[in-house]
């Protein structure tokens, strides 16, 4: 770890345009086929939510792409060499980034960046106590929008870029692509991205993944409404509410939706919003690729694949991507 420097212990927030957040529920809810962003699963409890069914023995990615990093990240670290300088979008509670660090050669500066302040400052303070000498400087924003990041106090070598979780399959191709535009930006021409990617399979395995027995993944669904009615004065009835989610083998994702039981009204910030009965919140599509889309879709991001770890089984991938 780096030696020297005090260790930064503020959270740098982006600024949080509330009017234009609300703005976008409200267009979101107000379309034809009702859909609401992902990023409002992430309060805190979604944020803990989420880390108790990548624990579910139906959540394979997280098992899997943990297995992976600890088999082949040893030597990647040796590659990247000394004083890199790890940034990581969506962060969440930084459980695999521990893996990166302990294999990295004295990391300059961990940058972490999630949406839930509470959940950043709590894995922020749980890596200072295990890492007591690397500067740690958390950003609370959404990284699906423009953000800064600190310039820290320590020099670095290169910027690597960790994004695991299969969180790019959370975007729509599109997005997806500008995101990895993003980060290829951020690393920079000497700089590295990790990203992992969930590949297609069977749809009884991602559908089992995405419907749990415990029903976590269904409390996770409809806690994005509880978000919303403490953050916007909303009014849903969680129990008016079901989860349902399945593959759509057209788009090669997994969808996931509120269904209305009942016609109702709900009201969000003095707006009202009629849904029928059966009509549905689109809340999250998690799209899953194999190799060669995923290089396509780097190389339409002016990045290049030099390298795909994957689990015996290839149930899951991660792309190792520079700039081209």
């Amino acid at each position: 770890m780096s030696p020297h420097g005090a260790v930064a212990r503020e959270i740098r927030a982006a600024p949080v345009a509330e009017g234009e957040l609300l703005r976008e529920v409200l267009a979101g809810l107000h379309e034809n086929r009702k859909r609401l962003h992902p990023k409002y699963f992430y309060d805190d409890r979604g944020s803990k939510l989420f880390d108790r069914i990548c624990k579910l023995p139906e959540y394979y990615l997280t098992r899997t792409e943990t297995a992976i990093l600890k088999s082949r990240l040893p030597a990647f670290a040796r590659t990247l060499g000394y004083h890199a300088r790890v940034v990581e979008p969506g962060s969440g509670a930084s459980t695999k980034t521990r893996i990166l660090l302990d294999a990295l050669l004295a990391p300059a500066a961990y940058l972490p960046v999630d949406i839930s302040p509470t959940h950043l400052e709590s894995a922020a303070k749980a890596l200072r106590k295990r890492y007591p000498s690397l500067e740690v400087l958390p950003v609370c924003a959404d990284f699906t929008q423009p953000f800064e990041l600190p310039a820290g106090s320590h020099p670095f070598d290169r910027t690597l870029v960790f994004f695991p979780g299969s969180t790019i399959g959370n975007l729509e191709p599109k997005d997806a692509i500008h995101m990895l535009n993003t980060m290829g930006r951020i690393a920079g021409r000497y700089g590295a991205v990790i990203v992992g990617a969930d590949l297609k399979k069977d749809p009884k395995v991602l559908e089992a993944a995405y419907n749990d027995k415990k029903g976590l993944t269904a409390e996770f669904n409809l806690n994005i409404l509880a978000h919303l009615n403490r953050r916007f004065d909303a009014d849903f009835d969680l129990d008016a509410f079901a989860h349902y989610a399945f593959w759509n083998p057209r788009a090669s994702r997994i969808e996931m939706h509120l269904v209305s039981e009942r016609a109702q009204v709900v009201t969000i910030a003095r707006t009202r919003i009629p849904i029928a009965r059966d009509e549905s919140i689109w809340t999250e599509s998690c799209h899953k690729y194999d190799n060669a889309q995923f290089k396509t879709m780097a190389r339409q991001a002016q990045l290049k694949v030099d390298g795909i770890w994957m689990d015996a089984e290839q149930k899951f991938s991660v792309q190792l991507l520079s700039c081209i």
